[in-house]
């Protein structure tokens, strides 16, 4: 019995669904970048889930990267929009088509100062691919290129998604109970 379960007031995407999902995916990413230099980037921490999945649905031949970034100034992150880097990727972006690999588009606010500081260093493409996506708390001009689902505005855990560094490794998407993180 898995003790995380009986946290989760219900299942929002099931682990078939899931699995279904990022085979289709892949076989679109796959048709897409045919003969390009693919290079998939995977936000750390929360899209490794499925980072590890999408990769191994995709039948071209692709390279992969991390980063880890965070969002400056609390509250003022919008008016600011600075990110910092706090680990960025490892190679030159010079002529490679990017597909940041996230697990939620949120706010969109992160990644909407991000992909300009990615363009700048001159790859083919930027292009972004999430498995959740909650168009209601949307507050930046970004929309995925590739997306799983579209989620209401809850307290979403699983499949990467955290609360407090705990739950990323249930295999569905579920809503947490809100007496979990009122405590």
């Amino acid at each position: 019995m898995n003790m995380m379960n009986q946290d989760i007031d219900h299942v929002l995407v099931s682990e078939e669904q899931l699995q279904a999902k990022v085979a289709e995916l892949g076989v679109a990413i796959s048709r897409d970048y045919a003969g390009k230099d693919l290079l998939l980037v995977s936000i750390l921490k929360g899209s490794v889930v499925f980072m590890a999945d999408l990769m191994r649905a995709i039948t071209i031949p692709c390279a992969i990267d991390f980063m880890v970034v965070s969002s400056y100034g609390g509250a003022n992150t919008s008016s600011t929009g600075l990110v910092k880097i706090i680990k960025d990727l490892d190679q030159d972006l010079s002529g490679k088509d990017v597909l940041i690999v996230e697990d939620i588009l949120d706010t969109g606010i992160t990644l909407s100062h991000l992909v300009p500081m990615l363009e700048m260093r001159r790859p083919n493409s930027v292009r972004l691919c999430t498995i959740l996506s909650k168009p209601s708390r949307r507050k930046a001009d970004i929309e995925p290129d590739y997306l799983g689902f579209e989620v209401p505005d809850e307290f979403v855990v699983g499949y990467g998604l955290d609360y407090d560094e705990k739950y990323r490794n249930l295999p569905y998407v579920g809503v947490l109970k809100p007496d979990v993180y009122a405590k």
